[in-house]
Formats: C-alpha cells, structure tokens, sequence
C-alpha cells in the first residue's frame, strides 16, 4: 500500500471512529435534553416557585464553572474516551436515582438540586474532553465538517427535544422519561467502548519547551503562558465571551419581547422558524469548509448576525423577525464551529482540555450574569423610556414605536450595534486577521487508528 493510499484508509478510520462517538454522544444529549425538559416542568408544577425553578437552574449552572479548571487539567492527563465513559457513568447513575424516586413518589426539589449539580460536573468534564478527543481523531482538513456534525446535535436536540418532551410527558410520565434516558447513556457507553483508536505520545511545546507533567496550579499556568504569546487567540477567546453575554440577553429577552404583541402560538413559530435556522447552519458548517481563514468566517458571520439582532428590535413585524431570526440562528453553528476549529487547529492536542475548560469557564460565568442583568435593564430602564410618556417616546418611539415590549427591541438595537462594533474593531486587529498564519504548533497526525497499539 502506497503512502497516500495509507493516509486515506487512516482518515476514514478516523472519522470512522469520531462518528460512532458522535452519533453515542447525539442519542445521549438527546436523553439528557428530555429529562431536563421534564423536570423542569415537574418542578414548576410541584412548587410553584420561580425562586426554587431558579435554584436548581444556578445548581445546573455554576458547578460546572468552579469545577472547571481542575476538568481542564483532568482531561489533558488521562484518556479522554474513559473521562466520557465516566461522565455517562456518573450521569446514569444520578438519573437513575432521580427516577427511583419518581417511581416510589418521593422526588423533591433537593434532590433535583443535587442531580442538577452532578449533571453540571459531569458537563464540565465531558465538553472539553469530547472537543479535544475531536483533534484526535480527525485530520485538521475534516474539523469544519466534524464541528458541523456537532453544532447539529447540538441545534437540533434544541428543536426537538422540549416537543418531544412535553409529547411524551402525559403519556409516559417523569418515570419514562428517566427510562428513555437511561437507554441513551447505555447507548453512548456502548459506543465509547465499541471505538478503538490509537494516541500519539501527548507533547506540549508552549514557548518551544516541552511541557513536563507538575501540579495543578502549574498545569493551568502553562495554559496562560501560551495565550500570553498567542495574543491572537486572547482576542478571539474575548470576542467569544462578550457574544456570548450579549447573546445571553438576547435569549432572556426575546420570549417578552415578542409575547407583548403576539400569542403564544406565534412565538412558539418563531422559535421553531429559528431552530430550522440553526439545524440549516450546522449542516452547511458540515459540507462547506468555509472561507480560506476561519477567522473571516467568525467574523463575517458575527457581523451578519449583530445586524439580525438590531432588526429584531426594529419593528413588530411578524415577516422581519422570522427572517432575522432565521438568518441570526443560522450563523450561530458556523460562529462556534469555526471557534472551537480554529482552537483545536491552532493549539497543540495535549493542552486544548485545559483550553476548551477555559472557554467553558468564561461563557458559563458571563450567561448567568446576562439572565441576571437583562430583567431588571429591561424593567427598570429601558421599558419606561418607550412607554407611551416615556423620555424616549418622541424620538426613537417615533421609528420602532411605543409601549409594551418596546424597550425591549431598544435593547436588540443597543445589543446588535455594540456586538457590530466590537467586531469590526476585533476585524482591525492583524493580530486577529493573521493568527492562522501566524500559528506556532508542530504539527502531528491526527490519527493512527490500527496502527499502533491502542493505548487507551
């Protein structure tokens, strides 16, 4: 067999592999995504209390945050297919116990508070290891197309699972739901075990050195020492978060918004119209490799997209904001498949654990304080300046209107214009612009499947 004949029989092997993880880690989410779905309606119905809804969302929420750099460290250290493997592991075992006390009628708020905190563990682990396991398996040329296949799972568990859900809740009850999940994570263990694969010797070369295994503090420090010399990637790893902020709000404020001159059924329309958006721009990250540089793919998208927020806000047309909202979810798959790309192109397999934790860290921390700041911005300030008295009735009010709901398409506008701002600043950066030709990382092969001994 010829080189080029054994180099394509080793990418397909990858992508081989990759896929049958995937499609586990699709099935698994899918579960997790009923579930979630599920009780949170059980618990809205049983309590009646949004300060115990909203306890149990912090518990799913900030677990994950604190544990993340320790996960970081973890999936760099050891094999990330049986860091997954006992993600599941952990997962299927506190929703087992949450479904034998639905099935014995003794589930309660603390418990879900507790399943809630090891789901978000478990999650900070589970992430950065399926994102770094991905350069693993896959040659840099297929990263688009694999980080397609995610967003996917991603866009389309969003769509279909809260549907799904609620159709099957007054069929099966809380306790089949638990039931449906438990398979799924039987599924996703199945095919973590079934996917042999090979690893290369994991080296580090940040700052040319190559790293040596220490401490947990020195483990995170290596970390900040290379993004300190890529600053390139500081700057995509802060545009990142901030559009993620901004899309926090975005996502609090857009059921009010539209519910002050709508009905339900419409909105629910909408949500659907921009769920199709997203499963059609995960699909096309899968088949379309983008522009020749990522870089301008994220930033031509974000553009895009900021323009779409500001839309949204400009008037009550029912035709605008499915449009925009269409054309907004449609980038997001290709916004965050061409980031988690370029990061896991751009750094070295050994590190993007503790990397993808960092990203984790900084987006989990800053969408819970969006939830938190957008209310009390919307009510507070923004909403009695459009009133029909409002400061700003007679002359914004003048184009996108007055009332209820119109403070908060204000903010749209507010949020699109400065997220357009910030990148077409970041887009001035030549730092930005050439980091891929830029990139300082010794480049491996992704993948000898078969090859070598297997060494996880």
């Amino acid at each position: 067999m010829n080189r080029t004949s054994k180099d394509t029989s080793t990418k397909s092997r990858g992508m081989g592999v990759f896929t049958l993880i995937w499609s586990g880690q699709f099935v698994s989410y899918m579960g997790t995504s009923l579930t979630e779905f599920a009780l949170a309606i059980w618990l809205y119905q049983h309590t009646s209390s949004v300060t115990q809804f909203t306890l149990a969302s912090l518990c799913a929420a900030l677990p994950g945050v604190l544990v993340a750099p320790l996960a970081g460290v973890v999936v760099d250290r050891h094999s990330r297919r049986w860091i997954l493997l006992c993600c599941d592991i952990l997962a299927a075992l506190s929703t087992l116990g949450a479904g034998t006390l639905a099935f014995t009628g003794h589930l309660n708020v603390w418990f879900i508070c507790l399943a809630n905190i090891i789901a978000s563990v478990s999650g900070a682990f589970q992430r950065p290891a399926y994102m770094a396991l991905v350069t693993q398996l896959v040659p840099q040329e297929r990263l688009n197309r694999v980080n397609g296949m995610i967003q996917f799972a991603n866009a389309s568990t969003q769509l279909v699972a809260p549907v799904l859900s609620g159709a099957l809740l007054p069929i099966i009850q809380l306790q089949g739901i638990f039931l449906i999940d438990l398979t799924t994570f039987l599924f996703s263990m199945g095919t973590l075990l079934l996917a042999r694969y090979s690893t290369e010797p994991r080296t580090v070369h940040a700052g040319g050195e190559q790293e040596q295994k220490g401490n947990f503090v020195q483990d995170v420090a290596v970390v900040w020492r290379y993004l300190q010399q890529h600053s390139g990637l500081v700057i995509l790893l802060l545009l990142f978060t901030v559009t993620n902020f901004l899309t926090g709000m975005v996502s609090v404020l857009v059921k009010p918004m539209i519910l002050s001159f709508t009905s339900a059924a419409l909105l629910g329309t909408l949500m659907s119209i921009g769920g199709i958006g997203m499963i059609v721009g995960a699909l096309t990250m899968s088949v379309w490799r983008g522009f020749k540089r990522r870089v301008h793919t994220i930033l031509c998208f974000l553009s895009i997209s900021s323009i779409c927020l500001a839309l949204v806000g400009v008037s009550t047309s029912f035709l605008l904001i499915a449009v925009a909202g269409f054309a907004f979810y449609f980038c997001l798959p290709l916004i965050n498949g061409s980031v988690h790309a370029l990061f896991q192109n751009l750094t070295d397999t050994s590190m993007q654990g503790r990397l993808f934790s960092v990203l984790d860290m900084l987006t989990g921390a800053v969408v819970p304080l969006a939830y938190l700041l957008s209310g009390p911005l919307a009510d507070a300030l923004f909403e009695p300046l459009l009133r029909a008295d409002g400061s700003l009735s007679h002359s914004v009010g003048q184009i996108i209107g007055v009332g209820q709901g119109r403070g908060i398409g204000f903010m749209f506008i507010l949020i699109g214009g400065i997220l357009l701002i910030i990148t077409l600043c970041c887009s001035a950066s030549s730092r930005l612009r050439h980091l891929e030709a830029e990139k300082n990382k010794q480049e491996t092969p992704a993948l000898s499947a078969q090859e070598a001994p297997v060494s996880d």
